[in-house]
């Protein structure tokens, strides 16, 4: 294996085993609350889950922004810049989160009011928002450094976090619940001190390893009016990309859940082919975030052009990989998810649209790496809109005579467009 293919797996492996470890401390909490004795305790779980799941995707372009810009500034030597950045990024995490807690009450009744839980899983989730609500900080600062990490070509690091935090989390909301018998408390107050020690762990790791790189030069440089108008553009572009496949995403579950019970728990199963897809094809974006951003900051077109020929090796073989491992074991993997067998045998109807995922959208997730690593944001944007705009066209034009094949379709027209658009519009990226 050449060097450049080991480039690209030094960041690419630490990444997935990331990616698959973030699930975890839902997973962790969901299986404690799980043997507390009511359904409740479950309910207001997956209700807080998903309130911060949603909170936090919005602010993920601290993470990709801070990467990118990170990653040039590294590969064009500046090291005063990297430092900058992180402290920029970390600024602005820490305000967003201070407003996030000012506000937590409008939040917390605005979400409860649109999700409809019952009074007593309502009242069980507002309980565990309002305590891990003050993660916020952390969460946040986890973000800047984790970009931050992987600019500077270091996805081991954000590796070590995670690991750590689904360790402390574990260990944290056993004794709280068990120990102290705190219950719902006990769960979220473990979660708030797992958050806590991922964030001064990465903390510790930056002192450790990167606090020479450049010195403090007071708040001016920090405030510096180009760099600060770069930073906000393509975070801007970035923000508003992720509230399109927020829009996206969200709109397919409720899409689901108006079809019946049955056709929401086949939609869910087979989303969660598409989760697995994303934890690996992710850590190679993340790859292409580094290292397209080290490759233009040090200004070597040639190297950029074999790394992402490269790129595309591992996500063209990933792809046809997972194809070939859900088109043979997609039942098997079903059937470990539910033994509930109505939903088992619904799902042979759409099994095939999640067969077709791989190949329809390993392209977005390299592409988007690679254009986070140029800081081409606003093309990133641009072919977010017209995938997004496909999607509902598709699926309003079609519901009416294909169902919720018509939803799948839709779904697999916004996957490609993104990669397709992406390609035509980064065509000076990509030559």
């Amino acid at each position: 294996m050449n060097k450049g293919h080991r480039e690209i797996l030094q960041i690419a492996l630490p990444s997935i085993v990331s990616n698959i470890t973030v699930p975890l401390l839902g997973l962790i909490d969901v299986t404690i609350v799980g043997h507390l004795g009511s359904p409740s305790y479950i309910g207001a779980i997956a209700v807080g889950g998903m309130l911060f799941n949603i909170i936090y995707w919005v602010f993920g372009f601290l993470r990709m922004g801070t990467s990118g810009l990170t990653s040039q500034a590294y590969g064009a030597n500046d090291y005063q810049e990297t430092r900058r950045l992180l402290t920029r990024s970390i600024s602005i995490g820490l305000f967003m989160a201070s407003i996030l807690i000012l506000f937590q009450r409008p939040i917390e009744h605005i979400a409860l009011w649109m999700i409809g839980p019952t009074p007593e899983v309502s009242q069980l989730a507002s309980t565990y928002f309002r305590i891990c609500i003050w993660g916020a900080p952390a969460m946040l600062g986890l973000y800047s450094f984790s970009g931050w990490f992987i600019g500077m070509q270091n996805s081991r690091a954000p590796m070590f976090i995670a690991i750590t935090q689904n360790l402390v989390n574990i260990v944290a909301s056993l004794l709280l619940v068990y120990g102290y018998e705190l219950k719902i408390e006990g769960v979220a107050i473990g979660t708030l001190i797992a958050q806590y020690a991922g964030f001064f762990m990465a903390y510790f790791i930056w002192r450790r390893n990167y606090i020479q790189f450049g010195q403090s030069e007071g708040i001016r440089p920090l405030l510096n009016g180009e760099a600060m108008h770069r930073f906000f553009q393509v975070n801007k572009d970035i923000f508003l990309r992720t509230l399109c496949l927020v829009a996206v995403t969200l709109y397919f579950t409720s899409a689901g859940a108006s079809q019946g019970e049955i056709i929401l728990a086949v939609n869910t199963l087979l989303m969660q082919l598409f989760t697995l897809f994303s934890y690996f094809m992710d850590g190679f974006a993340y790859a292409g975030e580094a290292l397209a951003g080290k490759y233009i900051g040090a200004n070597d077109s040639q190297e950029l052009k074999r790394m992402i020929h490269r790129l595309f090796q591992w996500g063209i073989g990933i792809a046809i990989g997972f194809t070939l491992l859900y088109g043979i074991g997609g039942e098997s993997f079903l059937q470990l998810l539910t033994n509930e067998q109505a939903v088992i045998e619904a799902a042979q109807s759409y099994r095939y649209w999640a067969i077709l995922i791989p190949l329809a959208g390993y392209m977005a997730f390299l592409l988007d790496g690679i254009f986070i690593g140029a800081t081409a944001t606003k093309l990133m944007l641009q072919s977010m809109l017209v995938a997004a705009i496909a999607f509902f066209l598709t699926y309003f034009t079609l519901k009416s005579s294909l169902g919720n094949h018509a939803l799948w379709l839709a779904f697999m027209i916004y996957l490609s467009l993104r990669g397709i658009v992406q390609r035509i519009l980064g065509r000076k990226i990509l030559r």
